[in-house]
């Protein structure tokens, strides 16, 4: 029993090393979410999803810069598809900071923005985000949030706020 506490241990030991050394100042990271909720609109992630005949779409990508230990700077985009003839294609990008707690627990914000073909009002979103690290290899991470979005234009479509789940697969260099 002592010998498998032990292990325990020190493969906690190991796993919170690296990640000690992936967030250091001057470490990029590049990072891919997936999205559930919501409704695909200013979404820098992979989504699917279909309703009423209707299938929406949406792929991107997220970049950041470590400009201090924890503390990443962001910038993502993203292009997809409402699925409705009312709105055609979408052009998503967000800006933002990432702050890693402890170096596993991450929280973002970020202004999250989108370009609707043929839209008079685009949407735009204040996003707060939080969830846990699990640090697969030395340079992988599988990050599993919440993130709540407060639109910032009441006016558009349903004016609503979005909550989403999201599966974050991260690569630090």
């Amino acid at each position: 029993m002592k010998k498998i506490i032990l292990a325990a241990i020190a493969v906690m030991t190991v796993g919170f090393a690296s990640a000690q050394e992936q967030t250091k100042k001057g470490k990029y990271l590049i990072e891919g979410n997936t999205s559930f909720g919501g409704n695909g609109l200013g979404n820098t992630g992979f989504a699917l999803s279909s309703e009423d005949g209707e299938t929406q779409w949406n792929i991107g990508a997220e970049g950041g810069y470590f400009v201090m230990d924890n503390l990443a700077v962001k910038v993502g985009l993203g292009y997809g598809d409402t699925g409705a003839d009312y709105g055609g294609s979408i052009f998503s990008y967000k800006v933002g900071a990432k702050y890693y707690v402890i170096n596993k627990i991450p929280f973002e914000l970020s202004y999250t923005g989108a370009s609707v073909k043929d839209a008079d009002e685009n949407p735009s979103y204040l996003g707060i985000q939080g969830g846990y690290a699990w640090f697969v290899g030395n340079n992988i991470s599988i990050e599993p949030g919440v993130r709540y979005n407060v639109t910032l234009n009441d006016n558009y479509g349903t004016g609503k706020d979005v909550l989403q789940f999201n599966i974050g697969f991260a690569l630090h260099f």
